[in-house]
This record gives structure tokens, sequence and C-alpha cells, in this order.
């Protein structure tokens, strides 16, 4: 009888930050549209979330996560005294103004005063065009290729979306397209939940994935970035420094495992 043929090694690769350069063009975008308002520089990038280092530097910069961005300003800055017309331009309001920029007075009426705070980090990202015009991480294009060329290997594109996905979506397959060539295309999977995703290895920058399924079915392979860069892996993880560093290695230590 002939010997039964291992299957494929599945490899699962994420898109920003390990396809898609988010950091570089997150702080690009914010610089172009921002340009006085404070940053923070990628060699100083801490932790996955880029709103969270900002609003550190000035809580207006970004929302918490699960903030209501229904124009009503957070508990911390409301002003619940009823406001006269005169006290628009009062000098407690303009302190307010000044300390925090990205709030604006939207109307005066009896009750709590409405703010409309702007989440400048998220614009940046949300706005038309981000996604598409992101450029290609170092090596990234010519590894994919080579991955998805190897025999007994698939390659798929694995992203999470945002929220607020009325740009994200489409960018994300034409940046795809543009870069990879529709044969990608056909292998990108978006989903919010990556556990319940099948795969042997997952190559991500995030370097915690939470999910539905505790025991997710891949390695996650975390792939250096400048958030991440700093943090010490247990030796149970690995890591891959950058697309020159030996991700063939890694694939070619799965096969005797599948």
């Amino acid at each position: 009888m002939a010997a039964q043929r291992a299957r494929p090694v599945r490899v699962l690769v994420d898109m920003d930050g390990v396809l898609a350069d988010f950091e570089a063009g997150l702080l690009r975008g914010f610089l172009r549209r921002f340009p006085g308002e404070p940053h923070v520089p990628l060699e100083q990038r801490r932790g996955f979330l880029a709103s969270e280092q900002y609003r550190a530097l000035r809580p207006d910069l970004a929302f918490t996560p699960g903030q209501e961005r229904s124009g009503e300003c957070p508990p911390t800055l409301r002003d619940h005294h009823p406001p006269r017309p005169s006290s628009l331009r009062s000098p407690g309001l303009g302190s307010l103004m000044e300390t925090s920029p990205g709030l604006h007075l939207l109307e005066a009426r009896p009750g709590p005063r409405t703010l409309l705070l702007q989440d400048k980090v998220a614009s940046v990202y949300e706005a038309p065009g981000f996604f598409l015009d992101l450029e290609p991480i170092p090596g990234a294009l010519e590894a994919l290729r080579e991955m998805n060329a190897m025999p007994d290997t698939e390659v798929f594109i694995c992203s999470s979306p945002l929220l607020k996905f009325d740009h994200c979506v489409g960018e994300k397959y034409r940046w795809v397209e543009r870069h990879l060539g529709p044969q990608f295309v056909e292998r990108i999977i978006l989903t919010r939940d990556k556990t319940v995703v099948l795969g042997d290895l997952l190559i991500d920058d995030k370097d915690t994935i939470q999910g539905l399924e505790e025991t997710p079915s891949w390695e996650h392979i975390l792939f250096t970035c400048c958030h991440n860069q700093h943090l010490a892996l247990p030796p149970s993880r690995r890591r891959l420094l950058s697309w020159s560093d030996n991700w063939r290695e890694i694939i070619e230590s799965k096969r005797a495992a599948v």
C-alpha cells in the first residue's frame, strides 16, 4: 500500500503590519492632517493599538475603546452647568477648548452642553484611500509569491477589517489585486476572529490573538513591527524578524506535524 501523502501546510498571513505598512501610513497621514499636534514616532511605538499611545499624549486625540461617537463629550470633559449665550466666550470654556483642541461646541441650550469629539487618529485610517495607498512591507510581496509557489503549501491572506468598514474592506481587496494580482484576491479571508480559521501557521504582528477558540489550530508566528519589537517572547513562541528572516525554515518545520 502506498504511503499516504501528507496534506499541504496552510499558512495564514496577516495584512496590516505584515504585508502592508500600516504604522508608517498612519504616522504619515496623521502628520499630514494634523501637523501641529503631538505624535508618536515609529521608534517610540509600544502596544498594538496606536490610539492608546496617542490618547496618553492627549485624551482628545483618540477615543477610548467602545466610546460612542454620538457627539456627546466624554464625562470627564462635560460641563453640566446650563450655558448662557455670553458664556460661549467665557474664560472657562476658552481654557477647555485650548487644552482640548479636538473638542468643538455644537450648540448652547439648557442642560449639559454637547461637544463634538473628533477622533483624530481614527480619522486618518478611516479616510478613503488610506488602506489602498499603504506601502508594501519590504520583501513581503516577493516572499508571498515564493511561498505560494512552494509545493504542498497553501497560502491565505487573513486580515481583520475595521468595524467602520466603509472603505477598509474594498480597499484591502484592491490593494491585494494591485500588488499581488487577481490570483491572491481569491485567497483573502476577512474576519474579526482569526481563531476560527483553520491553518498551521499564522504570521501576524499582533502579539496576542484571542477569540472564540481558546486553542486555535495554527501556531502564531509574531512578525516584528515597531510596536512589538521590544517584547520578550517565551521559549515556546517564535518570531519572524522581517521577510529577510528564514520564513522558509518555519514552514518546513511544520511539515512533519501535518
